[in-house]
């Protein structure tokens, strides 16, 4: 009953009050009558004036007493692209940079560079000698002796140096496959970068809407107490979250500059300086099937491919062993000046033809002991294939196991939880303009949606990077160093993937302040 008909009633009623008064009824009934109706009037009007401040997010001061409207603000991606002062940077940009700046790309064709020229040197045939030779010189008036010159050849027999070329050729297939998946490494770490440093903007948005809402939480709590509708334990605890909110906004800040720093390093530019990057962390997320990616990394790797080429480079160090038995020749020839006379003829005999072929025998040394250890290193690097195998589909299964947890996470928010939570706030909204709620219960419901968008770009980012892991065979260290062929055991760091913290629920995982 608004305040118009109460005072049509009060009127009704005194006029009801005088006509009984006419006719000589009960005068104090009526009076009594009157009173409670003129206190239940002001209790109503009371009541009226509690309810609307308890709604309003700010009391203005006028006398028409209308209630501000509140518009819905929904969380959304992009926006720092949409405000960026200066031009945005593409994923594409920053790839090419990295192909022309990353060292380690350098270094790996330096190394099929200095792989070729080794197998080029072990397929030279030995040089030649060439030297003075003397024997029994003697001066004065009786002469004689020999002096001369001769040449020295080593014949390379049984096609030691076609298998010497063989074993170096090998190691030109190893820094190929280094130079080939050193590629995929930087690629996949700048990707990885650049995809943190995109979450990250998205998350500084989302943290600084936070803070509004809690700084705006804040200031309604104030309003409140200062019209006796909040204590002031109420007023410190939302200060406290709003103070714990800014906090927040500074840290990621940190983290956003933090990730520029390690995208810059990975594409060879430290220097460059902060901007925005342009993507798009909804749109085209890595779709694997687990099983088949497991598969693909254990026998497509470059980790396996290198394995096999050290096999095989294993089986030609063994060929090359057991043809180090067969004797090289050794030829020489040359000629000599014998300066003993012809007997009583007073003439030098003169030029003399020297020659000597000779042969090693292979009596006591064959060059088993090291046959034998090339075969050792041939069952050596079989085992070695399967054990990289083995530990790949390791380390795959937990990285799968992130993908798959940040994928029903990032997908659950987006498709029902979010959508909800939005829905909710809606409804909310509406309610307060039909006086229905109070602002507090606007801004909780707002937070909570905030907070969930959080949590959805934190998968959207474990999606990303897990499923870049997964796509680039394991290898994200864009900075590591390829190794050199013929290092044994250096396979093993094509798996060098950080283990990575097992997700868990939203709830269950430890937030940032």
């Amino acid at each position: 009953m608004n305040r118009n008909s109460e005072e049509k009633e009060l009127v009704q009623s005194l006029q009801r009050t005088r006509n009984a008064h006419r006719r000589g009824g009960n005068t104090m009934k009526c009076m009594l009558r009157c009173g409670a109706i003129l206190i239940a009037s002001a209790v109503a009007a009371a009541g009226g004036a509690q309810a609307h401040e308890m709604q309003m997010p700010k009391q203005p001061q006028s006398q028409s007493m209308q209630m501000q409207p509140v518009k819905a603000e929904y969380p959304r991606m992009g926006r720092a692209q949409g405000q960026a002062r200066g031009a945005l940077v593409t994923f594409e940009q920053l790839e090419r940079i990295a192909g022309d700046s990353n060292p380690t790309l350098r270094q790996a064709e330096a190394e099929i560079r200095a792989a070729k020229a080794r197998r080029q040197q072990a397929g030279l045939y030995p040089n030649p000698n060439v030297g003075y030779t003397g024997d029994e010189i003697r001066g004065g008036s009786v002469g004689g002796g020999k002096q001369g010159f001769f040449v020295q050849q080593s014949l390379v027999t049984g096609g030691k140096l076609g298998l010497s070329r063989e074993v170096y050729g090998k190691d030109v297939k190893l820094a190929e496959i280094e130079a080939e998946e050193q590629k995929i490494r930087v690629q996949s770490a700048v990707k990885m970068a650049f995809l943190r440093v995109l979450a990250a903007q998205e998350l500084l948005e989302a943290r600084r809407d936070m803070s509004k809402i809690a700084q705006d939480a804040s200031e309604t709590q104030r309003r409140l107490m200062n019209t006796g509708q909040a204590d002031e334990s109420e007023v410190l605890e939302a200060e406290v979250e709003a103070q714990r909110m800014r906090m927040s906004v500074r840290m990621q800040e940190n983290t956003l500059r933090e990730e520029w720093r390690s995208l810059a390093a990975v594409i060879g530019q430290p220097e460059m300086p902060l901007a925005t990057v342009a993507g798009d962390l909804e749109k085209d997320w890595p779709e694997l099937n687990e099983e088949q990616a497991v598969e693909a990394i254990a026998k497509e790797s470059p980790a396996v491919r290198i394995a096999d080429a050290a096999e095989a480079r294993a089986q030609s160090v063994l060929a090359r062993a057991k043809r180090e038995a067969v004797p090289d020749v050794s030829v020489r020839g040359g000629l000599e000046y014998n300066h003993e006379t012809l007997g009583s003829v007073p003439f030098a005999k003169g030029w003399e033809g020297i020659a000597e072929v000779a042969i090693q025998i292979p009596l006591f040394n064959r060059n088993q002991g090291n046959s034998e250890a090339a075969r050792a290193d041939i069952d050596r690097a079989g085992q070695e294939k399967k054990r990289i195998a083995l530990t790949l589909r390791e380390r795959a299964a937990s990285v799968v196991d992130q993908y798959a947890n940040a994928r029903l996470v990032a997908v659950e928010y987006r498709d029902e939880m979010l959508p909800r939570a939005k829905k909710a706030y809606g409804l909310m909204v509406d309610k307060y303009g039909q006086m229905l709620a109070s602002y507090p219960r606007v801004l909780d419901t707002q937070r909570k949606l905030y907070e969930l968008q959080i949590e959805y770009i934190g998968a959207l980012e474990s999606v990303w990077t897990n499923g870049i892991a997964l796509q680039g065979y394991l290898l994200t260290d864009g900075l590591e160093a390829p190794a050199r062929p013929g290092e044994v055991d250096r396979a093993v760091r094509e798996t060098n993937v950080p283990m990575p913290e097992r997700s868990m629920p939203p709830r269950e995982s430890v937030r940032n302040p």
